[in-house]
């Protein structure tokens, strides 16, 4: 159910999103930055009035005499209130002598007290129902006295109200302007992205061509080179499984329809022997199609393997080691000699073992197969594991030779192409010609290189798996 209702409410778009994460802070920066100027105005603006405030009140002060009976206060109603005009505000006064008796003005006008040392004392009170700012203001000339001076505080509430108004409203239209200065900009800046998705939406799914990025950052144009990179993965997986199937339909049918008429003959005579002859046929053509069924999965396994599989350290000496030892029946039963050198040392190269060993199985067998020497000469094969250069220079060879009628140097590059066949495989009717082209691939994958060459004395056939210095991680010297 929750996945049904987030289905029902989908995600905002980018831009809304980007919008929102600029905007929201953005809009609670200004807003707290707008109150803050609004009391930083405020509290200058309240400083002017107070300032004004006691002003006023030195203005009555300055009217106070010493009289023949004690403190006066000359002015008249009228006369204060000429001295005290306000247009807006109302303005009262109360004149305190010493003990605390008021000679002219207000009565009950309150006001804070004066602390010791105080000369004037600003507080906010009520008087008569209404708020009022005050100022008491102590003066010992031409007696000790105190004035207060009050008034209301209609212009300052108008003064904050009129700063928080402006500076908001201000404020406001400027972040109106901006989100629409950003929505235009980013809506911009998105349109190569949004017709990045619409050119994918549109292409067909058997389209795998690079797509056509207008890359206006750098961003978009890693994506559309991630997007891109996948659709070559993705192309090579689906050639790879083209020709594997290809390959397949193509090269089994050959002996499957042997394999068929031999047992279709075999079923039409009545003669044990014949049934004997026609079976071994059958064998025969069994292991020729698993052999070539062999091939075509590893090279298949080579197209699917690129830059899938990661590198590790590898004891090419034990691998070599466990490869000849597996193969020994074989090259007994086959009467050929085969043997090992170069592996009294530990050798380790970065690689993959899956791909070393299958590079290995297709020389050893291929050597096998095809270099038997001319008659009445022993066959052998022999596998050397050999360090060259010194130093960061240094590489690791391994060889398989044979001591067999070798290859002509025209045909070496052609025998590495996947299909091509020499005349010896022609000849004794073996193989498809994938070894060398499966050998080829993985030398490729494992950043290495394949090398053909005449054997020793320029007798049989000399292939080589050569390992880089970059390849190369533990080498000793090789005797």
């Amino acid at each position: 159910m929750s996945t049904a209702a987030g289905a029902g409410a989908p995600p905002p778009s980018l831009r809304t999103r980007l919008l929102r994460h600029v905007l929201a802070p953005l809009a609670l920066i200004w807003l707290v930055g707008t109150v803050a100027s609004a009391l930083l105005a405020n509290s200058f603006t309240q400083r002017a009035f107070d300032r004004s405030l006691l002003d006023d009140a030195y203005a009555i002060a300055a009217n106070v005499r010493q009289g023949a009976g004690g403190l006066e206060f000359p002015l008249s109603s009228r006369e204060v209130k000429a001295v005290l005009f306000d247009q807006l505000e109302t303005v009262y006064f109360a004149v305190l002598r010493e003990d605390g008796t008021m000679l002219a003005g207000n009565a009950s006008l309150p006001a804070a007290a004066l602390q010791e040392e105080q000369v004037y004392r600003f507080s906010d009170v009520r008087y008569r129902g209404h708020a009022l700012r005050a100022v008491r203001l102590r003066l010992a000339t031409p007696a000790d006295f105190e004035v207060i001076a009050a008034q209301t505080v209609l212009s300052r509430s108008i003064m904050l109200r009129s700063a928080l108004l402006y500076t908001l409203a201000s404020q406001v239209a400027l972040l109106l302007v901006l989100a629409l200065w950003l929505g235009r900009v980013i809506r911009r800046e998105l349109k190569p992205l949004a017709e990045f998705q619409q050119a994918l939406d549109q292409r067909d799914a058997r389209d795998l061509a690079p797509m056509r990025v207008q890359a206006s950052s750098r961003d978009l144009q890693r994506l559309g080179g991630a997007v891109n990179d996948l659709l070559a993965r993705v192309d090579q997986g689906v050639q790879a499984q083209h020709e594997f199937a290809g390959n397949v339909a193509h090269e089994l049918r050959t002996p499957l329809a042997g394999i068929r008429a031999l047992a279709s003959y075999g079923l039409a005579q009545k003669d044990p022997g014949v049934w004997r002859e026609q079976l071994a046929g059958i064998v025969q053509s069994e292991a020729r199609a698993s052999h070539l069924v062999d091939q075509l999965l590893a090279l298949a396994l080579a197209d699917e393997a690129r830059g899938s599989m990661p590198r590790q350290p590898v004891a090419l000496d034990q691998l070599v080691r466990d490869t000849v030892l597996r193969f020994l029946p074989r090259a007994d039963a086959a009467g050929v000699d085969l043997g090992a050198f170069g592996l009294e040392q530990p050798v380790t190269v970065q690689g993959q073992p899956q791909l070393i060993e299958g590079v290995l199985n297709n020389l050893i067998d291929n050597a096998l197969r095809y270099g038997r020497p001319p008659a009445g000469e022993a066959a052998q094969v022999t596998v050397e594991l050999a360090r060259e250069g010194q130093g960061g220079a240094a590489h690791v060879v391994l060889s398989v030779l044979d001591n067999g009628p070798g290859i002509a140097a025209a045909q070496r590059q052609q025998l590495q192409q996947r299909w091509v066949q020499g005349r010896e495989g022609e000849r004794l009717g073996q193989g498809a010609g994938l070894g060398l082209g499966i050998v080829t691939r993985y030398a490729e994958l494992l950043g290495a290189r394949l090398e053909l060459g005449p054997g020793p004395e320029g007798r049989g056939l000399r292939a080589c798996l050569v390992f880089g210095p970059d390849i190369v991680t533990a080498v000793t010297a090789l005797s």
